[in-house]
């Protein structure tokens, strides 16, 4: 089955800041607020759910993948590594290397005990032979550890309501897989194949999961965002006015508003499916809402200190 958006409750722009990669859109409920990022235009930015207004929070600053952060500020992660950060001022550093390899981050998320796994970005285009990265977890006095290699470009992740699933794409793999998850140790193992996206359908990017445990994924190229069930099967598919859907997250006071991110620069185009043309239709670029009165969830918080020297 696949359901189309219906009239009532359209998609639409609501802040249009001509991002080249918007990302990793996380709500907070405390101050009713969206928050996202443009990695590649280095900008932060948050929407007032009260008022309906955007802004941009902070500029060149590369945050590629973002989590709260009790008691206060960030996680983020990026190129250079994994990072605290109090929303103002600069990024402490929390790790550059784990057991060796270079985190080199592409996305993240907050486990119920406060922990943060993130994925690894080591996919080049220009070349066959690259070095492919990892899945690594951050406890909360900021040691890391590598739970999972053999990566290409990780993206998005997300818990299953019942915490024993931990789901997670490879964009250039073109999967989301899933893990056994242990949540009060932390530990993951038996990854399997949980969806193999087809080439004409884009590439799987951000995801999160709703209150019925149900797997929403952004298509990257696909323009639009998959709602698969907890068995794998399309559930429907609500189609968005950006080639370049990059990821997608529940928020609003009852958490059946929908937010999704796009990108106005072409990536990652050897993976484009046949006769993609960058130069015809709206590549990318704003965030868009929709509301289809299914409910979501509200993301974990990390409670990670920096390591002690």
């Amino acid at each position: 089955m696949i359901g189309m958006i219906n009239s009532i409750n359209p998609i639409n722009s609501i802040a249009d800041y001509n991002d080249l990669c918007g990302e990793n859109p996380l709500w907070d409920p405390s101050g009713e607020r969206l928050f996202w990022t443009d990695m590649t235009g280095r900008r932060f930015y948050s929407y007032d759910w009260k008022t309906r207004q955007s802004s941009i929070l902070k500029q060149e600053l590369e945050i590629c993948g973002a989590a709260f952060n009790e008691p206060e500020g960030w996680v983020v992660v990026n190129s250079g590594g994994i990072w605290l950060w109090d929303g103002t001022g600069p990024l402490q550093l929390i790790a550059s290397e784990i057991d060796g390899q270079r985190c080199n981050m592409n996305d993240c998320i907050a486990d119920p005990q406060g922990r943060l796994f993130a994925g690894s970005w080591f996919y080049d285009p220009t070349r066959e032979d690259y070095p492919l990265g990892h899945l690594v977890r951050i406890d909360r006095d900021g040691s890391g550890k590598i739970v999972d290699e053999g990566i290409h470009l990780a993206n998005g992740l997300g818990f299953a309501p019942d915490l024993q699933t931990l789901y997670f794409a490879d964009s250039v793999a073109r999967l989301i897989y899933a893990y056994d998850y242990n949540a009060e140790t932390g530990e993951i193992r038996n990854r399997r194949e949980f969806v193999r996206v087809p080439g004409d359908s884009g590439l799987p990017d951000g995801l999160t999961v709703d209150a019925e445990g149900y797997i929403w994924c952004a298509h990257w190229f696909g323009g639009c965002v998959v709602r698969y069930d907890p068995d794998g099967k399309i559930e429907r598919t609500l189609r968005v006015p950006a080639k370049q859907t990059s990821s997608v997250a529940f928020g609003g006071p009852d958490l059946t508003d929908i937010f999704i991110t796009s990108a106005a620069q072409s990536d990652s185009l050897p993976l484009a499916p046949p006769g993609y043309d960058p130069e015809s239709g709206y590549i990318g670029g704003s965030l868009f809402h929709a509301n289809l009165e299914i409910r979501g969830r509200v993301e974990y918080r990390a409670r990670i200190s920096r390591p002690k020297s």
